[in-house]
């Protein structure tokens, strides 16, 4: 069976800045996150420790969108899951653009929110999906979310 491909994302790193919330007439919503992710090595040569930072652009719709907004702040750390999209615009001398981004489909905020406010998220993390993408195949979860958790095996493998 031959396959057309696969399209698919995960990132797990901070916000760069407050989420950016837009609500339309329709009542849908559209969130833009910009999320970065960080790597640290030792450089051979001069013993220094160097790091690099690669940045994100996110795209959340509906209710992912709200509970983002609700939620994350600038600093978060979070997990996403999604597929490249790229969409072309024209810029203001009308010469086209082309700007890649995240579409997220599943969510999990993996840190505790502070403050009193009962109705966060626990600490250990909180998982949200679009409703039609609730049924992935366990090697498509993310480990400690709710949905990997109720997916594993009942059988006991005997070795």
């Amino acid at each position: 069976m031959m396959s057309k491909g696969i399209n698919k994302v995960i990132v797990l790193g901070h916000l760069g800045r407050d989420p950016e919330v837009k609500l339309f007439d329709n009542g849908n919503s559209i969130c833009n996150l910009s999320i970065a992710t960080s790597e640290t090595w030792k450089d051979k040569v001069t013993g220094e420790k160097r790091e690099t930072t690669e940045w994100h652009r996110v795209v959340l719709n509906n209710r992912l969108a709200e509970v983002a907004a609700q939620y994350l702040t600038k600093g978060s750390k979070v997990y996403v899951e999604g597929k490249l999209k790229t969409r072309k615009w024209q810029n203001q001398l009308g010469h086209d653009q082309y700007t890649t981004e995240i579409r997220v489909n599943v969510m999990q905020m993996l840190d505790a929110r502070s403050g009193a406010n009962t109705d966060a998220p626990s600490s250990n993390g909180t998982s949200y999906q679009h409703p039609e993408e609730q049924n992935y195949p366990n090697e498509y979860l993310a480990p400690n979310t709710p949905e990997y958790q109720n997916n594993q095996w009942e059988d006991d493998i005997p070795f």
